[in-house]
C-alpha cells in the first residue's frame, strides 16, 4: 500500500450529484442511484466488515472504517481498490469523519483511542487514549473541537488547539453512550445511549471555550439507540434503534430567539416502521426532507419525512447493513 497517495483530479462538471453508499457485514460497499434504487457499483472489502462510511465534502473520496483498518476509495471512478490505507488502530473502528476541507479525518475505535490522520500523507497526527472503547466521535462545526462518546457513558469534548480534553460529563453512570450529534450551527449537542435515552445540551461560548447546559432528557426507545442524528437544518432529530424503528423528533422552542440560541426541546413527530430488524444508521438529505436508513434486515431504505412513507428500498446486500452515507449537496 503506497504511503504517499497521489490524489487524482476530478474534472469539474463531471461529479456525481448524489452519492449514496451502504455497507456492513457482507464485505461489500455498494453505491446506489438514489431515486431508482439501482446499484451502480460494488466494491469488495475482503478484510473485514465495514462499520462506518464517510464521504468527503468534495465527493471525491469515501472512507470505510473496518477492523482494524480504514480504507480510502475514489468515488468518481470505478477503481475497485483503496487508494490509501490508514493503519494504526488495533480494534474495530467505530466512527469516522472528514474535516470540512478534507485535509484530515478523525476516527474512534474499540481499542480505546481517537486518532487524527492526514489524508495526503497517511500517518497519525494526533492520538488520544480514552482507555475505554470509543463508540462515536464527531467534528464540531467550528472544526477546532471533537466530541466523543464511549462505553463508560462519558461524553468528552476535545480542543484541538489545546490538544486536550476540556469537558467530560456522564449523563448515566455505567450506561454506554452510543452516538453523538451536534447542530450544524453548534448551538446544541445530543447524545444517545444503550438504555434508549437521549440527552440535549445547549452550547454556550465562554470566550474560546464551549460550555454546556443540560436542557432535556428523553426516554425515546425501549431498547438501544444505535444512532442519533440532527438534520442539516437542525430542526429534526432522527433516532435509530434496536426496536426496529426510527423515530423523528421536531425541535421546538418558546421563541425564535430561543431556537437560535439552542434553547430547543424535541417532541416526537413520527415513527418510521418498515425495517424488520435492528436499524443501525441513518443519513439526511441536504434539504432535511429525506432520510436513508440501514438495517440488519439486509436493506437500506429511503423515507419521505413529510409523510413518513418509505419511497425506495435498496436491496442487494447479503447481510446486515450497518452504515450508510449520503452526500447530495450541490458543489
Amino acid at each position: 500500500m503506497p504511503q504517499q497517495a497521489q490524489m487524482p483530479q476530478v474534472p469539474q462538471g463531471n461529479v456525481t450529484e448524489v452519492v449514496l453508499a451502504t455497507s456492513g457485514y457482507d464485505h461489500t460497499i455498494r453505491f446506489w442511484e438514489a431515486l431508482s434504487g439501482i446499484c451502480v457499483r460494488t466494491i469488495q472489502h475482503p478484510d473485514s466488515q465495514v462499520n462506518r462510511l464517510a464521504i468527503s465534502a468534495d465527493k471525491r473520496f469515501l472512507a470505510a472504517a473496518g477492523n482494524p483498518h480504514i480504507r480510502l476509495y475514489e468515488v468518481q471512478n470505478s477503481n475497485p481498490n483503496p487508494i490509501t490505507s490508514f493503519d494504526g488502530h488495533s480494534g474495530n473502528v467505530t466512527s469516522i469523519a472528514f474535516q470540512s476541507a478534507g485535509r484530515w479525518i478523525v476516527s474512534g475505535s474499540e481499542d480505546g483511542t481517537i486518532k487524527i490522520w492526514d489524508v495526503r500523507a497517511p500517518g497519525i497526527q494526533r492520538d488520544y487514549d480514552l482507555k475505554t472503547p470509543v463508540n462515536d466521535v464527531i467534528i464540531h462545526p467550528n472544526q477546532g473541537e471533537l466530541i466523543s462518546c464511549d462505553q463508560s457513558g462519558a461524553i468528552k469534548i476535545w480542543d484541538l488547539g489545546e490538544n486536550a480534553c476540556t469537558h467530560e460529563f456522564v449523563p448515566e453512570e455505567d450506561v454506554p453512550a452510543r452516538s453523538v450529534t451536534m447542530a450544524s450551527d453548534g448551538s446544541s449537542l445530543i447524545a444517545a445511549n444503550n438504555k434508549g435515552n437521549f440527552y440535549v445540551w445547549r452550547t454556550k461560548s465562554k470566550g474560546e471555550l464551549t460550555d454546556l447546559e443540560g436542557v432535556q432528557q428523553v426516554n425515546a426507545h425501549s431498547r438501544y439507540i444505535t444512532r442519533c442524528l440532527l438534520s442539516p437544518d437542525t430542526r429534526t432529530l432522527a433516532t435509530c434503534s434496536a426496536d426496529h424503528t426510527v423515530k423523528i423528533w421536531n425541535a421546538t422552542a418558546d421563541t425564535a430567539e430561543g431556537m437560535q440560541q439552542g434553547r430547543v426541546k424535541f417532541e416526537l413527530d413520527k415513527t418510521l416502521t418498515g425495517h424488520q430488524r435492528w436499524v443501525w444508521d441513518c443519513a439526511f438529505s441536504a434539504d432535511s426532507a429525506y432520510l436513508v436508513t440501514g438495517s440488519s434486515d439486509h436493506s437500506a431504505q429511503l423515507w419521505d419525512l413529510n409523510t413518513a412513507d418509505r419511497i425506495r428500498q435498496y436491496n442487494g446486500h447479503q447481510k446486515a447493513v450497518v452504515c450508510v452515507a449520503l452526500h447530495d449537496v450541490s458543489l
